[in-house]
């Protein structure tokens, strides 16, 4: 969380931050269930709703990294439909699963994904910040 929250700063508060909040786009597709982290743009500094459009998607998992992929990439393919339904569709929707050590970065462009081969490391924090500094202002 603080380095979610350091992104947020960096960014002059123009994006928001929902933790923990039900996404339920398309329940008979599977697209729904809590997101960890959903990072959107914001015009105020408080936001209490999630509009459009997504544009990161944060999985926190407890130990094993790749176990939470699948997960990303379905929240990824759901905030996807939901800025298309919202009339605010997006090219690229950006994602990440990390333990708070290890971190692996995901990218959805249309239909299909993109996983970086690399896993970056919490001692490489700003790596990651400019990562994920990059996918809200792309």
């Amino acid at each position: 969380m603080p380095v979610l929250m350091d992104v947020r700063q960096k960014l002059r508060d123009q994006i928001s931050v929902f933790s923990g909040t039900t996404f339920d786009l398309e329940p008979q597709k599977g697209l729904e269930g809590r997101c960890d982290f959903l990072f959107l743009l914001s015009r105020s500094p408080e936001q209490y709703y999630i509009t459009a459009p997504v544009l990161t998607i944060v999985e926190a998992k407890n130990d094993n990294v790749p176990s939470g992929l699948g997960q990303c990439v379905a929240t990824m393919l759901a905030a996807s439909i939901f800025n298309s339904q919202k009339g605010n569709p997006v090219k690229t929707v950006y994602g990440a699963v990390t333990n708070g050590n290890d971190w692996k970065f995901l990218q959805l462009v249309d239909k299909t994904v993109f996983i970086d081969i690399r896993n970056y490391f919490i001692n490489e924090v700003d790596k990651i910040l400019g990562i994920l500094v990059y996918s809200l202002q792309a």
